[in-house]
């Protein structure tokens, strides 16, 4: 980030955003609100986690030497919010992509990782499966009904206005009884991910927006058009998006202006 320039954030229709002032600065800004959440919650912190390059830098972050020894690494259990119908050590595994920036360098408990299993079991059962380590999760820990989920779930934004695995036409926009979905036919691979019933039942939701070529549909987006797949969150607390300039197509002001 330049030394004459800083974030600010405006209220929009549907969200919060957050300006940044290029890729590196929104990671900052991202594990700070990451950092500062988890560290001001007692007892077991619980957080769904994005791929993609933009989640990779803050992940880096969070990993970096201003947090590794701060972060409650110990109380921190970390959910994904959509996977690859592939093999862990895939490159195309989210799995893979978090381990590699943040599990193998970052003092993280073996037990406190959920990746989405997707080794000899089908799509299906999979997705099965998460959903009961969901709902084990929720109940044994305490929680009333109507409880948050996740404390902290992170998000991407496809230029289609997808965000985890809820991509534009898929059934499981539609699913209201389950909290995670198969998603097939729509990429080239499968991908299981979470349901809008299981992202809503999120304390934060924090949407990471990077480059000019998501500029229309963050605009699309955080005006809340109802028929992006993206605006279609209705979660128990706030939503906010952290975006860098060339996404958001504004530049954080000067410091010491307006």
């Amino acid at each position: 980030m330049s030394t004459n320039q800083t974030s600010f954030e405006q209220q929009r229709p549907y969200g919060s955003l957050l300006v940044t002032a290029d890729p590196d600065d929104l990671a900052r800004k991202a594990a700070d609100r990451i950092f500062d959440w988890a560290s001001e919650k007692n007892g077991l912190v619980f957080i769904a986690l994005s791929g993609g390059d933009t989640p990779r830098r803050t992940y880096q972050q969070l990993a970096g030497e201003r947090y590794l020894s701060r972060f409650p690494w110990p109380r921190v259990h970390w959910y994904w919010g959509d996977e690859r119908f592939v093999s862990s050590d895939d490159k195309q595994s989210n799995y893979r992509m978090v381990r590699e920036a943040l599990f193998d360098v970052a003092p993280v408990p073996p037990g406190n990782v959920h990746p989405i299993p997707t080794a000899g079991i089908s799509p299906n059962d999979a997705a099965a499966e998460y959903e009961r380590l969901l709902r084990r999760m929720y109940t044994e820990d305490g929680r009333e009904p109507g409880a948050p989920l996740f404390d902290i779930c992170l998000l991407g934004l496809g230029k289609d206005g997808h965000t985890a695995s809820l991509i534009p036409r898929a059934p499981a926009l539609d699913d209201t009884l389950h909290w995670v979905a198969v998603v097939a036919g729509r990429r080239p691979e499968t991908r299981i991910t979470l349901t809008y019933s299981a992202i809503n039942l999120s304390r934060h939701v924090v949407f990471l927006v990077s480059g000019s070529e998501k500029r229309a549909i963050l605009r699309a987006v955080t005006a809340g058009s109802s028929t992006v797949p993206a605006a279609r969150l209705h979660p128990l607390g706030d939503i906010v998006f952290i975006a860098d300039s060339a996404a958001a197509g504004a530049s954080p002001p000067a410091m010491g202006g307006l």
